[in-house]
């Protein structure tokens, strides 16, 4: 029978909804839309106080976000005739026969009910469990409190809290960066080998782990929780493992995963599975004709789907079923993207390439604190799955192409940040399926512009529900509604991000004429929510360039990138290391001696990098600080090979002692070197300057070039190695050295001021409209007349440089983050292991491991053995 057919006979059914978490809200949503509330008389029962609200954004609670935020949808929904929601209502029990529920002390009648009620936190048997400071991480209440506990116990102990988490996967980092987000020194306790065993393997794990105790998070893994002991105030106090060790904690959450909340199932004779969950069929429909269970409480082929996709999937399903449709639950996408203590950590497919005879192509990046896979068949045509831990930007793009064949070789799907994957979502089929959790297609996107008239992402989402839920396909469906409002005629929205409507060029403009200089100032007043990954790091760069505070200062520090926070690189094996500037190559020999003795001393690997420095490797987080004093002392400086700044001025030795120099090439990358020092830009920059046309210091591979002739400098600019390498181009011919330098200043703080996020100058030269001609007549010719104000903005940049290591030792503040543990700063890591090779030492691997103890190191083995 129609809705409509209901409706003329006047006839409206009772549709009881028990639980009113995500899914449930979902449901409500998904009949609402179908015009069901004409026909149904829809009562949502729900045990918390609030309205339905976005459990997996609990986190944000901790940065001062109100708790209003997180509501879904509209909050009109609720008062529509035909629905009503009665919060803070415990179902005690449901009488099958006479189809009727009991709660708020009276009974309600049903036609249809539906079993909404998730999950719960679990806690393990662990002896004092129950004491006070104890908290589990699953709903608003929980986070409340925590945080109330927090803070009260830091005021009561006058000193930071020190929290421990038991559990390391998904919900137990979400809870460490609670604790972090509150100031405490938090501790991740994770029974398994490596962290979120369930979703990255043992390298993503590893990866994962370096980068999360890079951020001053504590991680202990294959440990067991023994016992908690009280203090003597009753409270919590103390952490004890299986293998004797203990630690202190004032605070400890427990997030050792969810169990389905079954219980009134149970209770009402309803089909339970042996492990938990409502057993329902594909129409989730219970071993009652008239109850229906959905989202995680649902256990249908033979297992519960914990994540809100499936549960919003179930939702449609039911949706259909009550509107006399036969729609079915077939399974659900398994694909999670989530940001956890500020890291990108993705997993779709067959991520553990489980499939027979599959390939796995991995790219990792120990620097950048990056670590890829994808998993493909065994032609290594077809994606099967993969993981991304650190960058995730790739996730939208391939998680749809599951199945498909990518096209193109594997690897450049794994592209660093800042690069474009092939494909990247404008080619996507119109089957494919572009948000999981809404089971929203390419195609039905490009419906939602070409026949709904939709002209913006708002308007899509809205239409469609896509990167309503989840929020991980969002850039995704952006590109192919930009992609198709091109196509239409219509204006694209060249917008940052979803929390400003403007571009990176426009709101550097905002920064520079305003008195702005706080990430949260900007956001306030000139964008939405709390930010992302991509305008806050995008902020961070233009406050430093033009605020020219330290990175470390305030809360600008939380918004860089990460191996700014310990103004390092990270390395492989959880070290870093460390650079310290040598202008244009040359150095004394008492500064060769000084970093020689640093390196003897603290036992560091060295090697001479390609822009002509030395690179220390193998320093502990708690030795920077000491090791930097030796280098600031003997007159050095941070060489910032962690920013996205100038690296390096590339030189040959020129007129000075090269027969074929006609310039002193050296003496001009000192001095360039030395001028642009610091000056942050929306990617790393690096010069060249070579004395004479034989080109030694390859300065037509460089973002500004500058090759000497018998008449002064020729300038080129636009050139990068990298995943796509480019030549520069000739951009001036023949200038003197003032003439030189203002050309240079003038096109660095023109870059700095107009390119996109992450946006080398060779693609910002293509993206200027009017090209390198155009980027020519502004240097040159001052033809927007903002010369003037490029010139005061570098002069501005040079006479406020301060070298951020120097000030870093003269704080106190700062010099606490660097610490290897939390409760030990001075203790070394114990996982670290050496061998030696050449003379000097480098990171065991696996096999080598196995035979080390920690932080030893095996005899020196020659090149023929190391190949055997």
């Amino acid at each position: 029978m129609t809705i409509d057919q209901h409706a003329s006979r006047g006839a409206k059914q009772k549709l009881a909804v028990v639980g009113a978490g995500m899914v449930a809200h979902r449901l409500v949503e998904a009949l609402v839309e179908r015009g069901a509330d004409r026909t149904w008389d829809i009562e949502v029962f729900g045990d918390e106080t609030r309205p339905p609200y976005d459990r997996v954004a609990l986190t944000s609670f901790f940065s001062d976000r109100d708790p209003e935020d997180l509501l879904l949808g509209d909050g009109s929904l609720w008062r529509r005739p035909g629905v009503r929601l009665y919060r803070g209502s415990v179902v005690s029990r449901i009488d099958r026969e006479a189809k009727q529920l009991h709660a708020r002390g009276t009974t309600f009648d049903y036609d249809r009910l539906v079993l909404a009620t998730g999950s719960y936190a679990t806690v393990p048997p662990v002896d004092g469990a129950d004491l006070p400071g104890c908290f589990v991480y699953r709903t608003v209440d929980d986070v409340a409190e925590l945080r109330q506990w927090v803070l009260d116990r830091e005021a009561a102990l006058g000193r930071k809290v020190r929290g421990a988490v038991v559990g390391g996967g998904l919900l137990g980092l979400e809870a460490a960066g609670a604790l972090t987000a509150l100031g405490a020194d938090t501790t991740v306790v994770e029974f398994a080998e490596w962290l979120m065993p369930l979703q990255v393997d043992r390298a993503g794990g590893g990866a994962l782990r370096r980068i999360i105790e890079q951020l001053g998070v504590s991680v202990r893994t294959s440990t067991a929780t023994s016992r908690l002991k009280a203090g003597r105030d009753g409270k919590v106090a103390r952490m004890q493992f299986a293998d004797g060790e203990r630690i202190a904690a004032d605070v400890v959450v427990f997030a050792t995963g969810v169990r389905p909340r079954d219980e009134l199932a149970r209770s009402s004779g309803l089909e339970v599975g042996e492990r938990g969950g409502v057993v329902a069929d594909p129409g989730c429909l219970t071993s009652d004709d008239s109850i229906f269970a959905i989202g995680e409480v649902a256990q249908i082929a033979g297992r519960v789907w914990g994540l809100v996709g499936p549960g919003y999937t179930m939702a449609e399903v039911v949706a259909d079923r009550l509107l006399g449709g036969t729609a079915t639950f077939d399974g659900a996408d398994l694909s999670t993207k989530l940001k956890l203590l500020g890291v990108d950590v993705a997993s779709f497919g067959d991520a553990f390439a489980a499939t027979s005879g599959s390939l796995e192509v991995v790219y990792a990046d120990p620097t950048a604190g990056v670590y890829k896979k994808l998993v493909m068949s065994d032609d290594a045509q077809t994606l099967l799955g993969g993981m991304l831990v650190g960058d995730a930007g790739a996730y939208t793009n391939l998680r749809p192409m599951v199945g498909r064949a990518l096209g193109s070789d594997p690897t450049g799907w794994l592209l660093p940040e800042g690069t474009e994957a092939p494909g990247a979502g404008a080619a996507l089929p119109d089957d494919v399926t572009v948000c999981s959790c809404n089971n929203v297609t390419a195609g039905q996107v490009r419906c939602a512009v070409t026949e709904q008239g939709c002209t913006d992402l708002a308007g899509v989402k809205a239409c469609t529900k896509a990167g309503t839920s989840c929020g991980s396909c969002v850039s995704l469906v952006k590109k192919l509604v930009d992609v198709q409002l091109a196509e239409a005629g219509i204006e694209v929205s060249n917008a940052l991000c979803e929390h400003f409507a403007v571009t990176r060029a426009q709101l550097f403009d905002i920064v520079r004429v305003s008195e702005i200089s706080t990430f949260s100032e900007l956001v306030a007043q000139h964008g939405t929510g709390q930010g992302c990954d991509i305008c806050r790091p995008v902020a961070a760069s233009i406050l430093s360039t033009l605020r020219h505070g330290h990175v470390l200062d305030g809360e600008n520090a939380a918004l860089q990138d990460t191996n700014d926070h310990v103004m390092a690189n990270l390395q492989k094996d959880g070290t870093y290391s460390v650079v310290p500037r040598i202008p244009g190559g040359e150095v004394t020999p008492e500064g060769l001696v000084a970093i020689g003795q640093v390196a003897v001393e603290y036992g560091l690997y060295t090697k001479i990098t390609g822009g002509q420095r030395i690179d220390l490797f193998g320093a502990r987080i708690e030795q920077l600080p000491a090791i930097w004093k030796r280098l600031v002392d003997a007159g050095f400086e941070s060489g910032q090979a962690y920013g996205k700044s100038l690296r390096t001025v590339k030189s040959c030795v020129g007129q000075s002692w090269c027969r074929y120099g006609v310039q002193d090439s050296t003496t001009l990358a000192i001095d360039l070197e030395l001028r642009y020092r610091g000056l942050r830009s929306p990617h790393k920059i690096k010069l060249g300057v070579s004395g004479c046309a034989r080109e030694c210091a390859e300065a037509r591979g460089k973002d500004v070039g500058v090759i000497a002739t018998d008449r002064g400098w020729n300038m080129y600019v636009g050139g990068n190695g990298g995943f796509t390498p480019r030549h520069a181009q000739l951009f001036a011919e023949d200038l003197t050295t003032d003439e030189l330098v203002r050309a240079i200043d003038r096109f660095l703080m023109y870059y700095v001021r107009t390119a996109d996020r992450l946006q080398r100058t060779a693609p910002w030269l293509e993206s200027v409209e009017g090209g390198i001609d155009a980027v020519r007549a502004v240097v040159l010719d001052d033809s927007l007349g903002i010369g003037a104000d490029l010139d005061a903005a570098m002069a501005s940049h040079v006479d406020d440089y301060e070298d951020e290591w120097a000030a870093t030792l003269a704080d106190e503040q700062k010099l606490q983050r660097f610490a290897s543990f939390v409760n030990a700063p001075d203790t070394p890591d114990p996982d670290l292991a050496y061998v030696e090779e050449r003379g000097q030492r480098r990171p065991a691997d696996e096999a080598e491991r196995a035979v080390l103890i920690a932080g030893a190191s095996i005899p020196v083995r020659t090149t023929t053995e190391v190949t055997a």
